[in-house]
């Protein structure tokens, strides 16, 4: 198993730009800094005018990281040529998810003329929308619940395309974050709850979208603001001219916020800004509340080394280490694994007779820093546990005196209905054990693990407020209604 199988998965970023004449080289830039958020495939799509001034889409698209996708860059000026565009990176993950047809942005052609759609985030009554729109003759041609967004506004009676795309979106539920590029448009949008993130920028005269504002910073485009929970915004020429974003209300009334909290502990890159705060702040914020309520001591007084598991716990190792430091503890923040940044999509694992190939392709120890010493690993999550396991395997390889496991999570014991791919309950390690770490920790082998509790979690990340987040896959209290039994792969045929 790849180490990276045995993490949260999120489904996708998203990214789009009106008005630069080199729409497709800044999505392609911007997805480039959205890789992190889907890693299996990549897809833009352009509008350019022909010569009877009619509005004309293209689109490439293909499994994939974005420099596979689109590794002649000449396909950027010759095919993805226009003055605004959209761009999606998503995850895959089995059965239909692999699907090359539910690669987005999806592309149509109905009455109002063109659209492409890309989506990041989960539907929780897809299937029931699904349902009717087959029942009333829609015909479905991917597994993917964006398609049933897409059918929504088609089938809109509405003769507004703003208040047809409103329309469809009050229909759904659950969490989203949606770029719709029409004809004279570029629409974007947020869920009422606000679970996932979506931020608006500017670069030079043109507008832009993108699922994190690392997506502004790599073409030095200048955040302006998060797209509001529940918020719509049409950008389109005269947006342009005026410096005016017009914005409509999906509800009438706001609903509570509840974004998600792996945002902050997981997902986003450090370097962005998300839900109002720094992702690197609220990171480091986890260490030291990790290191309060869950510290490590060496028996014999020596030096305690603290590790992350890169990248992702980078900064929440460091806010531990220093907050160990300021509570009298000898500490120091090491680097104790080395991370290969070079394995690609795919690589060959001879055989199964070494179960720890996957890791040790990922994952290299620096046996100097690590041997007889007291060491605290510092890592967001534990999913199945099986490449934890093998993880701390390879750490013990280096003959410390000790290893303790702290998570800046509590343990995960339910599945996620809204854009993270975790397994059923029954895969969970923490569900398995029945949430007894003690029972956790011999599985792992380590000499002592400590999750952050759903209360220290939150306190944690409380400038952020500690009633905006969703908690569900630690507590199995959702924020609104969802299917259990639904998958996505009932569809695929």
């Amino acid at each position: 198993m790849n180490y990276e199988e045995d993490k949260p998965l999120s489904y996708c970023g998203i990214f789009g730009i009106y008005g630069s004449n080199t729409a497709s080289a800044q999505a392609y830039y911007g997805l480039h800094a959205l890789q992190h958020r889907g890693q299996e495939a990549s897809g833009i799509v352009t509008r350019s005018f022909n010569g009877n001034n009619r509005a004309h889409f293209n689109i490439i698209k293909g499994e994939g990281l974005v420099s596979e996708v689109f590794a002649d860059h000449n396909l950027l000026s010759d095919s993805l040529y226009g003055d605004a565009a959209i761009g999606h990176n998503r995850y895959s993950t089995t059965g239909a998810a692999k699907s090359r047809k539910n690669i987005q942005p999806f592309m149509v052609n109905y009455r109002m003329g063109n659209l492409a759609i890309g989506h990041n985030g989960n539907l929780t009554n897809a299937k029931e929308l699904r349902e009717e729109l087959v029942n009333e003759g829609a015909i479905f041609q991917t597994t993917s619940d964006t398609e049933v967004i897409l059918h929504l506004i088609a089938r809109s009676k509405l003769d507004n395309q703003v208040d047809q795309i409103l329309e469809a979106l009050r229909k759904i539920e659950g969490a989203y974050c949606v770029v719709i590029l029409t004809d004279d448009k570029l629409i974007a949008a947020r869920d009422p709850l606000g679970f996932r993130p979506l931020s608006l920028g500017k670069l030079d005269d043109a507008i832009l979208v993108a699922s994190e504002t690392c997506a502004f910073d790599i073409q030095r485009a200048e955040f302006l603001r998060e797209v509001e929970a529940g918020e719509m915004i049409v950008i389109d020429d005269e947006s342009i001219k005026t410096k005016l974003i017009k914005s409509f209300r999906i509800k009438d009334i706001p609903e509570p916020q509840k974004h998600c909290v792996f945002e902050y502990i997981y997902f986003s890159r450090p370097d962005s800004f998300i839900f109002g705060h720094n992702v690197d702040k609220m990171r480091r914020r986890l260490g030291k509340e990790l290191a309060r309520k869950h510290p490590v001591t060496d028996p014999d007084g020596e030096r305690v080394y603290v590790i992350s598991v890169p990248d992702s716990s980078n900064t929440t190792a460091l806010g531990y280490a220093r907050e160990l430091e300021k509570q009298g503890i000898d500490a120091r923040l090491e680097i104790g694994l080395i991370r290969s940044h070079y394995i690609g999509r795919t690589f060959i694992q001879p055989g199964q007779t070494n179960r720890e190939t996957g890791v040790r392709i990922k994952f290299n120890i620096v046996k100097g820093v690590l041997e007889g010493r007291t060491i605290v690993v510092v890592d967001d999550s534990i999913v199945r546990g099986t490449t934890s396991k093998q993880l701390v395997h390879l750490l013990k390889e280096a003959n410390p005196k000790s290893i303790h496991l702290r998570i800046s999570s509590p343990p995960i014991m339910h599945p996620c209905f809204y854009g993270m791919d975790f397994p059923s309950s029954q895969e969970l390690i923490a569900f398995q054990k029945n949430g007894n770490i003690e029972e956790i920790k011999k599985y792992l082998e380590v000499d002592s693990l400590e999750y952050l509790t759903i209360d220290e979690l939150l306190e944690a990340v409380s400038e952020a407020g500690k009633d905006n987040f969703c908690t569900a896959c630690f507590s199995g209290i959702y924020p609104t209604n969802v299917d259990t039994n639904f998958k996505k792969e009932m569809y695929e045929v």
